[in-house]
């Protein structure tokens, strides 16, 4: 690593006084989130794929999500406004501390009203079952689904639980207990 990078990391680092401690290698430290030095780390994750086609892959060199497709026999047909289970073939093993979240495909919405239904859907470290996506056709006409297109799209991402400390009040803010489109639409 070039003596610039590492005192551009030290500068970083040096304002963040508590740091959850994976590696002694400090290069880690400074790879994609703390020091915004574009290097890829990759990840292995364990894949049964029993479809008819590849595995999940990236489409670009910069892509979050990658495709996954309808592992099906035959045509599905969503009818306006009905949903349905679509099988990928697929089941993995995460690490612990990170999901897989299953989106909509922007085109598929943007084109013919077929969403996600519980957008993002979570695919949670500990489940090893066939990954299924809940499709649903919110347009007017019906749409048909055929075996090995691209349904959805799938995005690895890490996540921390949380421990609840239960009070009697919380903390005022500016916002208070406004929601639902109360900061305005501009």
């Amino acid at each position: 690593m070039p003596l610039s990078t590492l005192f551009y990391c030290y500068q970083v680092l040096r304002h963040f006084p508590v740091f959850l401690v994976y590696s002694i290698d400090f290069a880690y430290f400074c790879k994609p989130h703390l020091c915004g030095i574009i290097q890829n780390t990759e990840m292995k994750i364990k894949i049964v794929n029993r479809s008819a086609y590849p595995a999940p892959a990236y489409a670009t060199e910069m892509s979050a999500g990658m495709d996954l497709k309808a592992d099906i026999q035959e045509a599905v047909t969503l009818e306006p406004l009905k949903r349905a289970m679509i099988p990928t073939g697929l089941s993995i093993a995460l690490p612990k501390g990170f999901e897989a979240q299953v989106r909509p495909r922007s085109g598929l919405a943007a084109k013919h009203g077929i969403t996600v239904l519980n957008s993002p859907g979570t695919v949670d470290a500990d489940y090893r079952g066939e990954i299924k996506v809940i499709l649903v056709n919110l347009s007017d006409t019906p749409f048909t689904i055929n075996p090995g297109e691209r349904i959805a799209q799938m995005v690895i991402a890490r996540h921390e639980q949380a421990e609840w400390e239960e009070v009697e009040v919380l903390d005022e803010t500016g916002r208070g207990e406004g929601g639902f489109g109360s900061t305005g639409r501009q």
